[in-house]
């Protein structure tokens, strides 16, 4: 055990942050998202049951957003037509004001499948089973100056 380490952080997870660079980029997907397949030249960690924002609370509290990019935080659009509601992306941009303070304005929106390619070019995605359509959550990591 670690002091100041959140529990829901496993060391698997804790390992491949540390890991990653400046302007590498983790999703953190929904339940629906195909990992496996879009992780093929990813890490593919698995955080079944658990959601998309207590994994994200719990990562902001380590990782530095890059303040060197105008949206270090993207959220797949929803499709034109799709009937889907996404209050969970307010949830997203509450927890992101706590951690960086551009808050909202951190957070961008990629088309889905233009967040797909990107995807497959991700350093880690991190399963999780959040239920919420249009949960996945793409971060790009940013350096620390102290």
């Amino acid at each position: 055990m670690l002091k100041g380490i959140p529990q829901i952080l496993s060391p698997e997870l804790l390992k491949v942050l540390c890991e990653m660079g400046h302007s590498d980029r983790l999703i953190i997907a929904d339940g629906n998202f195909p990992a496996e397949s879009m992780g093929k030249n990813a890490i593919v960690v698995r955080c079944d049951g658990h959601g998309v924002p207590e994994i994200l609370e719990a990562i902001l509290k380590l990782f530095p957003l890059d303040s060197y990019v105008e949206h270090p935080v993207n959220l797949m659009e929803v499709m034109p037509g799709d009937p889907v509601e996404t209050p969970i992306w307010d949830t997203y941009k509450n927890i992101i004001s706590k951690y960086d303070e551009r808050g909202e304005k951190a957070v961008g929106n990629i088309e889905r499948f233009a967040f797909y390619a990107q995807a497959k070019e991700a350093y880690l995605i991190i399963a999780t089973s959040e239920k919420a359509l249009y949960a996945n959550i793409m971060l790009q990591k940013g350096v620390i100056a102290d």
